[in-house]
């Protein structure tokens, strides 16, 4: 459950109260804010002075109405003095900066769960709404990997790659790595949506993760509602990975935007026959990264960590670390910070099963290598790996007693 939260100061309480009349609408509450200065002042403001910027005529009815707005942010403040969820303003410590640096920052956040997420280096997995059954194993396989290695998973909550990039995430045996996802509504933040998804929302929170919505309480999902859910998926995240999608997929605008705001985006290929894979061919063609593995990501967002010593780093080294850091949950975010260390880079030799966390042995690389999530037959491995037969099925049996990759269909893979 949230922190309880102290009575709201007054310039709070003006943020909270032009938020409400203005129906969360960026464009105009930016436009009074530049306009006035601040929100005390632009609150105090007459409905006259506001009909002159060209305010919404709706907006307007509702700054008429003061004591509907007042009673609005008492239920607000009620419900964060009850713990059923916070708020962070943005010229607050725990306000995530990174969405500082976007085009049209949210002026405030609510949370439910564990904010100090926000402050982790994090990477968006999104994807389609009905994937594949490869794309979804693809899915909950990268989103685990890359939160083992410390990274939060970053996803918007929907139907599909969104909902198997946040289990992936979630599913770490050893606590150390539990609940290094972020949710990103596109609904008020107390409105869950799927409504099928309140076990999934449950596990987040009871995880250690974090659920943030920019929108009002009980705001309902709107087809405007997803697309600014997806500007701030790109937003909070070091790049993108675009699992798999339709051209008309809605991953595509937070590719977009993720490019946008100058990060990278990552896009898993797929069979040329493949039309629900169609907006991860058409990103590559775009100049999106092509990766079968995750740990091509880490290699590519490593560089973008170091250039900075003040960057937010992963909130886990990785598996092959020599030493591991304990995740905090508290409130605050200072001491997590404070702990935070550079994610090393494991070489291919060292990499570990994101399930099993099992280092694969030196002699077992070459082979391990060659394997991904689609299955290679044997003749295709003789060929790439240049072993003999014997040899080569000897090192799969060892790789498949690891329990490091398995055999379905003559295709050997990853698991």
């Amino acid at each position: 459950m949230t922190a309880v939260s102290p009575v709201l100061p007054d310039e709070q309480r003006a943020i909270l109260a032009l938020w409400t009349e203005v129906n969360a609408s960026l464009s105009a509450y930016h436009k009074l804010i530049t306009s006035f200065g601040t929100a005390e002042l632009a609150w105090q403001a007459k409905a006259e002075a506001w009909r002159q910027l060209g305010i919404h005529h709706t907006h307007l009815a509702r700054h008429e109405q003061p004591a509907q707005t007042q009673a609005s942010i008492d239920k607000i403040q009620q419900a964060l003095n009850e713990g059923r969820y916070g708020l962070l303003f943005s010229d607050q410590p725990d306000y995530p900066t990174q969405l500082l640096q976007i085009y049209d920052p949210p002026p405030l956040l609510f949370y439910r769960g564990n904010h100090a997420r926000l402050h982790q280096a994090q990477i968006a997995v999104v994807g389609s709404r009905k994937p594949t059954a490869h794309a979804q194993k693809i899915t909950f396989d990268m989103a685990q990997y890359l939160a083992q290695a410390g990274y939060i998973i970053t996803s918007g909550l929907a139907m599909g790659v969104d909902k198997r990039a946040h289990l992936g995430a979630l599913a770490q045996t050893d606590n150390e790595y539990q609940g290094r996802t972020i949710g990103v509504m596109g609904t008020g933040i107390d409105v869950n949506y799927p409504n099928h998804h309140d076990k999934l929302f449950t596990q987040i929170i009871d995880q250690g993760g974090c659920i943030i919505s920019e929108l009002l309480p009980h705001t309902q999902p709107h087809k405007h509602t997803f697309p600014r859910r997806n500007r701030l998926v790109a937003g909070l995240s070091l790049a993108t990975i675009v699992t798999e999608a339709t051209i008309q997929s809605g991953s595509l605008i937070t590719a977009r935007l993720t490019s946008e705001q100058g990060k990278q985006v990552f896009a898993i290929p797929s069979h040329i026959d493949n039309s629900n894979a169609e907006g991860c061919h058409h990103l590559i063609r775009e100049g999106a990264t092509l990766i079968y593995h995750p740990q091509q990501v880490i290699e590519d967002v490593n560089g973008q960590l170091d250039y900075d010593n003040n960057s937010y780093r992963p909130a886990q080294q990785t598996a092959s670390a020599n030493h591991k850091l304990s995740d905090s949950h508290q409130p605050s975010h200072a001491a997590e910070a404070d702990s935070l260390a550079t994610t090393s880079q494991p070489t291919p030799s060292n990499i570990k099963s994101p399930k099993s966390a099992i280092v694969v042995p030196k002699h077992l690389a070459l082979v391990y290598e060659q394997l991904d999530w689609h299955g290679q037959d044997l003749d295709a491995l003789l060929v790439s790996t240049k072993l003999t037969p014997p040899q080569l099925i000897g090192q799969l049996m060892e790789l498949e007693l690891l329990s490091v990759i398995s055999v379905q269909g003559g295709r050997y893979l990853r698991v």
